[in-house]
């Protein structure tokens, strides 16, 4: 096994987000994303494509629970808290997209959302998404 060096660790990603700037932190609290480093960016091994950056709503974690995948429900043995309406999150790039097509898409965080998004979803169709507000 050979160790990384802090150098190597530290190296500055230059991840892009979809309006082909810097990837911007989606969320800490909790800590999301596929890598659990707070920002939604993807590689091979995630299958899911965990790149779009929502604000929670109610009725998206109702809609997702409804389909199997429950994102409110704390599980402690994962650290994850469980999500709340307002918290920020990587969702996977399909399941958005069907989100959206079943009327229940949370708003999106551009700056925050992966560039590899749009090989699912048009810029378009997420700009009509956007999140209005801060952080």
């Amino acid at each position: 096994m050979t160790s990384l060096s802090n150098a190597q660790i530290n190296v500055p990603r230059t991840d892009l987000n979809v309006l082909g700037s810097a990837l911007e932190l989606c969320s800490c609290e909790p800590l999301t994303g596929w890598f659990r480093d707070g920002h939604c960016r993807s590689d091979s091994s995630d299958h899911g494509q965990h790149t779009v950056c929502c604000v929670m709503t109610e009725r998206f974690l109702s809609y997702s629970k409804a389909l199997g995948n429950d994102l409110s429900t704390p599980m402690p043995a994962y650290g994850f808290p469980g999500l709340q309406p307002g918290d920020h999150w990587c969702v996977c790039a399909p399941r958005w997209k069907q989100a959206m097509e079943d009327g229940m898409a949370p708003p999106v965080r551009l700056e925050a959302t992966e560039q590899g998004s749009l090989a699912v979803i048009p810029l378009e169709i997420l700009r009509e998404h956007a999140h209005q507000g801060m952080h």
